[in-house]
C-alpha cells in the first residue's frame, strides 16, 4: 500500500486539531508550524502527482461481513488538483504572517487552515463516498471557524455560511444514500448509473446541489458575499476563491463523468447550462454596483463559477477541459485579487472604494499584481482567463454543432450570456482599478506604503502564473488538464490556431511603442503643475476626487434594473433570508395555535380524531 497517500490528509488534520486548543501566547509557534505542515503537504502532493498508480486502504470498521474502509487512490484529476490546492495553502499561510493581525483567535485561525488543507486532500484522494462526505464536512467546519475569526459581524457571516453549506451537505448525504441503494456500493470508481429513470436523476440533482453550493453558484450563493465582507481576506483567498471552487467543481466532474451517465444535450445538460449562464450574468450584474471591494470580488467569484459549470454542461471534450482549466485559472487570479484587496485594506484601514484612490505609485507591486489578475478575470488576451474562456466558448459552439437536444439548440443563448458576462466583468474591474490605484490620492492616504514582502510575494507568484498559463497555455493543458480528463488528442485538435506567443509579442511591441511616445512627449517640454482652482479659489484635494463608483450608480437607477436591484438588496433572492422568514412565519402560526385556551386544544383533538377515522377507517 502507498502510505504516502495518507500523509497530506492525516498530518494537517491532526496538527490542525491540536492547534485549536493551544493558548494565544503560542501564536508565533502556530504560524511557524502551520507553514511547515502546509509545505510538507505540498511536497507530499507533488510526490503523489508523480505516482502512476497508488492506493491505500484502512479498515475503520469491521462487523461480520460488513466492512467500512477508507479508500485513498491516485486519480489523474484529483492528483493534479491536490497539488495546486496544497500550493494555495502554502501561499495563503505565508501571506497570513503579516495579514492576521486583525484575527481574533490566532491559533484557531492557523489550525483551521490546516483542517481545510487536510480535508481538501481527503476529498481529492478519497474513493469512498461516505468518507468523502466526512472530509467534505471537515472543510465546511473549517470554513465556519475561519470566517468567525474575523472582526465585527463575522459570527453572523460564519453562521450563514455554515447553515447554507450544511443544508446542501444534507442533500449530499441523501444523494449518497440513494446512490448506494441503486448501485449497492459506496466505492466511487465502481459506480456508473444511467440517468434514464427518476431515482438516478434525483440522486444526481442532490449531489449536484451540494457541488454547486460549495462552488458558490446560484441560487445557493449568498453565503459567499456575506462571508467575503466580514471574514479575513486571506480566508476568502484560500477557501471560497480557491479550495471551495476546486472541490465543488471536482465533485461536479466526478458525478457527471463518472458516477452518472448523462445524455449529451439532454435535460440535465440543459439544467447545468441554465445554472451556468444565470450565474455568470446575474452575479456580475450585482457585482457592478457594489462599493465594498471584498463584496464585489465575492460576487465576481460567483460569476466565474458559471463558466466552469457551462463548460461541463456542453458535454464536449474541449468544453469540459475549458471548464476544468477555468477552475484552475479562477483559483489563481481570484486568490491574487483577494490578496491584493487584503493588502490594500491592511495599508489603508478600509475596503470601501469611495474612500480609496491613487495608490498605484504608493503600492506599485500590489497595483501590478491586481492589474494582471483583473485583466485575466476579464478574459483579456493573452492571460490565462482568456485561454480557458476561449475553450468554453469553443465547447458551446461544438455543443450546438453536434447535439440535437434542447441544450444544444439553445447554444447561441449560452454563448451570448458568457461573452456578455465577460464584458461586464471588464467594466467592473475598470471601476476597481480607477477607484483604488488611478484616481487622486485622499489626503489621509498620502503616507500609505507598499505591503510587506510576505504579502507581495504570494501576489506576484499568482500574477506570474496568470501570465504564464495564458501565454504558454498548452503547458498546463498538456501537463495537467488533458491527461486528467483522458481526452488529450481530441481536445488539442479542437483548440484551433490561437497563437498566444505571437499575440504576446505584438502586444509587448505596442506597449513599448506607447511607452516611448509617452516618455518623449513628457520630456519634450516642461509641464507646469498647479493646484486645482475654481472661481479664483484653490480647491481642497479631497473635494476634487471623483470616485470611480459614481458612473455605475446610473446602472442601478435604470428602469427595470432599479426594481430588481432593490428587491435583491432586501434579500428576496436570498434563500437563507427567505428560509428564515418562512421559519418565523411557521413559528408564529404555532404560537397562535398554542394559545393556552383549553377549548381550542379540545377542538384540535377532535379534528385530529376525525382525520384519523377518515383516513384509516374509510367511514366517508
Amino acid at each position: 500500500m502507498d502510505t504516502i497517500l495518507l500523509y497530506p490528509v492525516i498530518v494537517p488534520l491532526a496538527v490542525g486539531f491540536v492547534m485549536l486548543f493551544l493558548p494565544r501566547s503560542l501564536g508565533r509557534l502556530s504560524q511557524v508550524v502551520a507553514l511547515m505542515v502546509s509545505v510538507a503537504a505540498l511536497v507530499f502532493s507533488i510526490r503523489i502527482f508523480r505516482l502512476d498508480e497508488g492506493a491505500y486502504t484502512w479498515t475503520v470498521l469491521a462487523l461480520d461481513a460488513f466492512t467500512l474502509d477508507l479508500l485513498l487512490t491516485t486519480q489523474p484529476l484529483g492528483s493534479f488538483i491536490l497539488m495546486f490546492a496544497m500550493g494555495f495553502g502554502v501561499l495563503i499561510t505565508l501571506y497570513s504572517f503579516k495579514s492576521s493581525a486583525s484575527v481574533r483567535r490566532i491559533n484557531e485561525y492557523y489550525g483551521s487552515i490546516l483542517l481545510a488543507i487536510g480535508g481538501s486532500a481527503g476529498i481529492l484522494l478519497c474513493d469512498h463516498l461516505l468518507f468523502l462526505l466526512i472530509f467534505w464536512e471537515i472543510v465546511t467546519a473549517a470554513l465556519y471557524l475561519l470566517i468567525s475569526t474575523g472582526g465585527k459581524d463575522s459570527n453572523f457571516a460564519a453562521t450563514k455560511s455554515f447553515a447554507m453549506i450544511g443544508a446542501s451537505d444534507a442533500s449530499f448525504l441523501l444523494g449518497a444514500a440513494m446512490v448506494w441503494a441503486l448501485s449497492g456500493t459506496f466505492v466511487i470508481s465502481q459506480i456508473s448509473l444511467a440517468t434514464t429513470s427518476a431515482l438516478p436523476v434525483i440522486a444526481f440533482l442532490l449531489l449536484m446541489l451540494a457541488a454547486i453550493t460549495k462552488a458558490g453558484a446560484m441560487p445557493l450563493h449568498t453565503w459567499l458575499p456575506t462571508g467575503g465582507e466580514y471574514a479575513p481576506t486571506s480566508v476568502m483567498a484560500l477557501l471560497p476563491a480557491a479550495l471551495d471552487k476546486l472541490l465543488g467543481i471536482y465533485l461536479l466532474i466526478v458525478i457527471t463523468r463518472g458516477m452518472f451517465v448523462l445524455k449529451s444535450g439532454g435535460a440535465l445538460s440543459l439544467v447545468l447550462a441554465i445554472i451556468g449562464v444565470a450565474t455568470i450574468v446575474i452575479a456580475v450584474m450585482i457585482a457592478m454596483v457594489q462599493h465594498n471591494l471584498k463584496r464585489l470580488l465575492s460576487y465576481h467569484a460567483i460569476s466565474q463559477v458559471g463558466y466552469m459549470i457551462l463548460g461541463i454542461a456542453t458535454m464536449t471534450p474541449i468544453g469540459i477541459a475549458g471548464g476544468v482549466f477555468h477552475m484552475l485559472n479562477h483559483a489563481i487570479y481570484k486568490s491574487c485579487l483577494f490578496l491584493c484587496g487584503g493588502a490594500v485594506e491592511d495599508a489603508t484601514g478600509t475596503a470601501e472604494l469611495e474612500e480609496l484612490g491613487g495608490l498605484g505609485k504608493r503600492m506599485p507591486l500590489t497595483f501590478v499584481a491586481c492589474l494582471i489578475a483583473a485583466l485575466s478575470i476579464s478574459g483579456i488576451p493573452p492571460l490565462n482567463g482568456f485561454a480557458s474562456k476561449w475553450m468554453v466558448y469553443h465547447g458551446v459552439v461544438e455543443m450546438g454543432r453536434t447535439q440535437t437536444g434542447a441544450a444544444g439548440v439553445m447554444w447561441p443563448l449560452w454563448l451570448l450570456g458568457a461573452m456578455f458576462g465577460s464584458a461586464l466583468t471588464l467594466a467592473s474591474f475598470v471601476k476597481i482599478l480607477h477607484s483604488i490605484f488611478l484616481s487622486r490620492v485622499p489626503d489621509r492616504l498620502r503616507e500609505t506604503k507598499e505591503a510587506s514582502g510576505l504579502q507581495t510575494a504570494p501576489m506576484l507568484v499568482l500574477a506570474f502564473l496568470c501570465v504564464f498559463f495564458g501565454v504558454f497555455y498548452r503547458v498546463p493543458l498538456r501537463q495537467f488538464i488533458l491527461p486528467a480528463l483522458g481526452a488529450a488528442e481530441e481536445t488539442e485538435a479542437a483548440l484551433g490556431s490561437w497563437n498566444a506567443i505571437l499575440a504576446t509579442a505584438l502586444l509587448l511591441i505596442g506597449i513599448g511603442v506607447g511607452a516611448i511616445v509617452l516618455f518623449v512627449s513628457a520630456f519634450a517640454k516642461q509641464v507646469r503643475s498647479v493646484p486645482t482652482w475654481a472661481c479664483g479659489e484653490t480647491q481642497a484635494n479631497d473635494d476634487m476626487i471623483i470616485p470611480g463608483t459614481h458612473f455605475y450608480k446610473t446602472v442601478s437607477s435604470m428602469k427595470g434594473l432599479k426594481q430588481l436591484y432593490s428587491v435583491q438588496r432586501r434579500g428576496h433572492f436570498d434563500l437563507y433570508d427567505q428560509s428564515g422568514r418562512a421559519g418565523l412565519a411557521l413559528t408564529g402560526l404555532l404560537r397562535w395555535l398554542h394559545n393556552g385556551v383549553l377549548p381550542v386544544y379540545l377542538t384540535w383533538v377532535v379534528l385530529g380524531l376525525l382525520l384519523v377515522l377518515l383516513m384509516l377507517c374509510n367511514i366517508w
